[in-house]
């Protein structure tokens, strides 16, 4: 049973001791429910903790959105185009790193990316007292907090725009650290800021934390396996508490992503269903350092841990009062350490946007944030670009992690490139949300590099470890086109077969109007769907039937 009387009880530790979640402040919010536009409800993470509930669109337009074409990606969505970089008219020629410079262009990227879900385990395994350092840990040690030990986990987000890890109040109570004995909850909580205003959150004790991919699960049982898990022992983490911050997500940060090597295979999507919610996202697999198994993709985003400077993870001790039964015990959850506690986040080196004539060239502060399903520019770099929210081609509800909302634009912009190794990295035609989101640096992002811009890529993100030497990159690698009629959502096994005739028949003479419509059975005719599920569709299916990935 949770201990209700003591997560409702606070002293005089409560106070903003720092954000452990991206904090995002919006200083221009569009006006909601404009005469004559619709509503389609969604749930997208976006960061902080924050998720959009619905968008708001012009009759006229057709949503971007992954998840109304299919759950996993496919060739159709994305254009993939090798060529000579071509916008010199926005930066000299001498300025490029070659004038045969290349670029890797990927048109018309969906507003909504993919989650990357993970299992989360806790256990009692920590250190002597006053020592501070989380120890990267690639094996499950110390012993489970849950009783039942194969279904005792939560299932949480591997998001690198977070600076600790934090457990939801619901995944307490699963991972069994509510009830554990002797109590592993200390007498200090913090607040966390977010979209809509900031909210409280426990600290724990010192602890194992282990983390695997959703893969791990078993299907049917729902039992996970152990035996790949990842952690770290002697870690802080913030708690959720059923009253005052039920809407805390679990998120396992950049404490955790630093020390591993993780994979993460869009070309595998794995569909989990546990207490009747639905959790669909990539294979993702954790590594030590450089095994033979990691994948070796040709293409690399280099990435800035920043601020700089960090040598560990470590929680900030309690020692106001030496003789209190709290002596010692974390005040905060742990974070990277330099001198003092910091949220260090992972960068891209270089981001250049463009819309029509204007732009904003070699920026350095757009984080990668695994956590986030969508891409977002500061309101500053929207001014860059001449855009008005007045104008927003698109209006998303955000909900934050006080349950209130906020209105916030979105706009299309021509042209976003990141810096990449060999050849640079370009999206065209990009959904942005305008945001300001604190930096960890203090000021403001220039922008968020989120999911929806890697649906079509398998990933390797290389965390590099600490004290921090470099070494940090987003390796990725396009993924082989389907073949025409894979249409089946969350299976990803390639191959056109029953579970795709069964995708068809459930959208059987729908259209877009109708509230069964599947665009992904819009097949026919190809290159050119229209609009209609029908015998067409059918035809198309049936001529590439058994048809496998391509080569």
């Amino acid at each position: 049973m949770v201990k209700m009387k003591r997560m409702m009880s606070y002293n005089s530790n409560r106070g903003c001791f720092f954000a452990l979640l991206a904090v995002v402040c919006l200083s221009s919010i569009a006006q909601a429910g404009r005469p004559g536009w619709h509503c389609q409800e969604v749930n997208l993470r976006i960061t902080g903790g924050a998720s959009i509930k619905a968008i708001n669109y012009p009759p006229a337009k057709v949503l971007p959105l992954l998840t109304k074409r299919d759950n996993y990606p496919k060739s159709s969505p994305t254009k993939m185009l090798l060529g000579p970089r071509l916008d010199s008219q926005f930066r000299p020629l001498a300025d490029l790193p070659t004038a045969a410079a290349m670029m890797t262009v990927i048109d018309s990227p969906p507003l909504d990316g993919f989650i990357p879900w993970i299992a989360v385990v806790l256990t009692n395994k920590s250190s002597g007292e006053l020592e501070l350092d989380a120890i990267p840990q690639f094996s499950v040690e110390g012993r489970r907090l849950a009783a039942e030990t194969e279904t005792g986990y939560g299932i949480g987000i591997f998001d690198t725009g977070a600076g600790a890890h934090i457990i939801s109040a619901v995944d307490a109570v699963q991972t069994g650290l509510y009830d554990y004995t002797p109590s592993l909850l200390t007498e200090s909580n913090i607040e966390m800021s977010g979209v809509t205003g900031s909210t409280s959150v426990w600290v724990s004790q010192p602890l194992g934390l282990f983390i695997d991919g959703i893969n791990a699960i078993d299907p049917n049982g729902l039992k996970l396996d152990e035996a790949t898990m990842v952690g770290q022992t002697n870690v802080s983490i913030g708690v959720g508490d059923p009253i005052d911050s039920p809407n805390v997500p679990t998120v396992i940060g950049s404490p955790m992503s630093v020390f591993i090597t993780t994979v993460i295979r869009n070309d595998n999507q794995i569909t989990i269903v546990r207490n009747e919610e639905e959790f669909s996202g990539p294979e993702i697999t954790f590594y030590q350092g450089d095994e033979p198994e990691i994948p070796d993709y040709p293409n690399s985003i280099p990435l800035e841990l920043r601020p700089s400077g960090s040598v560990a993870v470590q929680y900030f001790p309690n020692i106001l009062d030496p003789f209190g039964p709290d002596f010692g015990a974390p005040m905060s959850p742990s974070m990277m350490t330099s001198f003092l506690p910091s949220q260090s986040l992972f960068f891209a080196s270089s981001v250049d946007v463009t819309d029509e004539d204007k732009s904003a060239i070699d920026k350095d502060g757009f984080m990668l944030d695994t956590g986030a399903q969508v891409s977002v520019i500061s309101e500053a770099i929207a001014a860059r670009l001449g855009l008005n929210a007045a104008d927003a081609e698109y209006e998303v509800e955000i909900v934050g992690i006080t349950g209130d909302s906020i209105m916030a634009p979105v706009f299309v912009i021509d042209s976003l490139d990141i810096t990449a190794v060999p050849e640079w990295l370009s999206f065209t035609n990009v959904p942005v949300v305008m945001l300001d989101i604190a930096s960890p640096e203090g000021g403001t992002l220039d922008g968020i590099i989120g999911m929806n811009l890697f649906t079509n890529f398998n990933l390797v993100l290389r965390g590099g470890g600490l004290p921090d030497y470099g070494g940090h990159s987003l390796d990725f690698a396009p993924i082989s086109p389907r073949p025409l009629g894979d249409i089946a959502p969350g299976i990803g096994d390639g191959i056109v077969d029953y579970r795709d005739i069964a995708a068809l028949a459930s959208a059987w003479l729908t259209t877009i109007e109708s509230s069964q419509w599947n665009p992904a059975a819009d097949i026919a005719p190809p290159g050119t769907p229209d609009g209609r599920i029908d015998f067409l569709d059918f035809a198309v299916m049936a001529e590439n039937w058994l048809a496998t990935l391509a080569p």
